[in-house]
């Protein structure tokens, strides 16, 4: 009887178990097929030059390898997506003051905007604002880890872009 009763709630359980859980409809809408990223403008005069190419072309291989779409060039070649935006602060500046000297961090803090143009299944524009920073010890150059700061800093940048592309938060 046991045997019985555990077999149905059993059952039960896996037949209302969900199959997915998402933000949209779980899917890409079929109309995305291509994609285009405009190169960021640099507005922050204290960010490394290559910077705001470098945060383009990771935005371009997110959108490419985690959603599957087709890079473009061109707006000729009838993008559904157009991101375009910019870097607009690259700051290091002190936290407060702690009581052991020792322990004294700064803050690299990064700040982008970004335009997402939708024009399929129907025109829609999205704005984003992300602003994300690294800590690190006050005694260390920034120019000596900053490879590893931006590593963490971008993550989050482009984390922040594919979030707003496939769930509009």
């Amino acid at each position: 009887m046991r045997i019985l009763l555990l077999s149905i709630v059993a059952l039960l359980f896996t037949s209302c178990w969900p199959t997915s859980i998402s933000f949209r409809d779980g899917s890409v809408p079929p109309e995305w097929k291509r994609f285009m990223v405009s190169t960021l403008e640099n507005k922050a005069p204290n960010a490394p030059i290559s910077y705001s190419s470098e945060l383009t072309e990771l935005v371009k291989d997110a959108i490419q390898n985690r959603v599957g779409l087709t890079l473009v060039t061109d707006e000729d070649e009838d993008p559904q997506i157009i991101v375009t935006g910019a870097v607009d602060s690259y700051t290091v500046t002190p936290l407060s003051l702690q009581d052991n000297a020792a322990d004294v961090k700064n803050r690299l803090t990064i700040r982008a905007s970004f335009e997402i143009f939708i024009s399929a299944p129907e025109e829609e524009l999205m704005e984003l604002s992300s602003s994300r920073f690294a800590d690190f010890d006050a005694t260390q150059d920034v120019g000596a880890i900053q490879a590893q700061l931006l590593e963490e800093i971008n993550d989050q940048i482009v984390q922040d872009v594919l979030n707003k592309l496939l769930s509009n938060w």
